[in-house]
C-alpha cells in the first residue's frame, strides 16, 4: 500500500499511481452505475476494472477493483437465479434484493473512493 504524503498547504496528496488508480476506478464505478440504465455499460465497467486492476497493484485503491469485480459476478449470478425463480414468485424478491445490494456496494465504493479511502478502510 502506498503512503500518503502530508502537504503543508492543504489536504493530503496522493501519489501519481494512486491518482491513476483512483481515476480508473471512478470510470469503472461510473460505467457500472450507468449500467443500471443501459445494461451494456455494466459489462464495460466490469471489463474496465479487470483490465486496469493490474495497474492499481500497490495503491490505496486496489480493493475497489476487487469490489467492482465481485459486484458484477455476484449480481450476474443472482440475477440469473432470480430470473429462473421468478416463475415461482420468490425470484422477484431475489432480483429486488440483488439490485439493492449492488446499488449499496457501488454507492459505498464511490463514497470511499471520492474520500481517497480504500474500500475496506
Amino acid at each position: 500500500m502506498s503512503e500518503y504524503q502530508e502537504n503543508t498547504v492543504g489536504p493530503l496528496s496522493l501519489s501519481a499511481a494512486d491518482e491513476n488508480a483512483k481515476k480508473h476506478a471512478l470510470i469503472a464505478y461510473a460505467l457500472m452505475v450507468l449500467g443500471f440504465f443501459t445494461g451494456i455499460s455494466w459489462i464495460a465497467g466490469f471489463i474496465w476494472a479487470l483490465v486496469k486492476k493490474g495497474d492499481a497493484k500497490g495503491t490505496v485503491f486496489v480493493d475497489h477493483y476487487d469490489n467492482i469485480i465481485k459486484v458484477f459476478i455476484l449480481t450476474f449470478a443472482l440475477s440469473v437465479a432470480g430470473m429462473v425463480l421468478a416463475f415461482v414468485v420468490i425470484g422477484y424478491f431475489v432480483l429486488l434484493a440483488t439490485f439493492i445490494w449492488a446499488l449499496y456496494r457501488l454507492v459505498k465504493g464511490l463514497a470511499k473512493l471520492t474520500s481517497d479511502k480504500a474500500y475496506h478502510a
